[in-house]
């Protein structure tokens, strides 16, 4: 019997709307441009899980020369249950340059034109959501703004 792995499929886990501050720009590091965006608050909902986006969280990016953006961000899920759940969401951003142009200047810009991907990993100590510490996750998402707008699904 020839055995061979099962081909992974994607479950919606939740929509995210993230909202957001202006970026802080420290400037240039060894690595890139250094950004930091913080996180003020927002919405998430999913058939299992639901809640709001506490503020205090961010977006800790790196902009390298050619415009890419190297994503890690940190915040915190509470459901509307009251369970806690960390998010680290670590991932790329990148386009043509005219795309990014306007995304930086806070143009609504089709997500089609540029790639946005990232893969949350997500914690939890509550019982009842237990099951998402042992999850693999990605993400598609979409920059607005003033808000992220993220898709997670689960890989089953």
């Amino acid at each position: 019997m020839e055995l061979k792995p099962p081909t992974p499929r994607l479950e919606l886990l939740c929509h995210l709307a993230v909202k957001i501050a202006a970026p802080q720009m420290l400037g240039p590091v060894l690595t890139g441009e250094r950004r930091i965006i913080p996180i003020t608050g927002g919405r998430f909902e999913g058939q299992r899980l639901r809640g709001d986006i506490l503020p205090g969280g961010a977006d800790w990016q790196i902009v390298t020369a050619d415009g890419t953006a190297m994503l890690e961000a940190r915040y915190t899920l509470r459901t509307d249950d009251g369970a806690l759940i960390y998010v680290r969401n670590v991932g790329f951003r990148h386009g043509p340059p005219e795309v990014l142009a306007a995304i930086a200047r806070g143009e609504q810009v089709d997500p089609a034109k540029y790639y946005f991907r990232a893969t949350p990993t997500l914690e939890t100590g509550d019982k009842k959501y237990a099951w998402l510490n042992r999850i693999i996750a990605v993400c598609s998402a979409v920059r607005l703004k003033e808000e992220v707008l993220l898709d997670f699904y689960e890989i089953k």
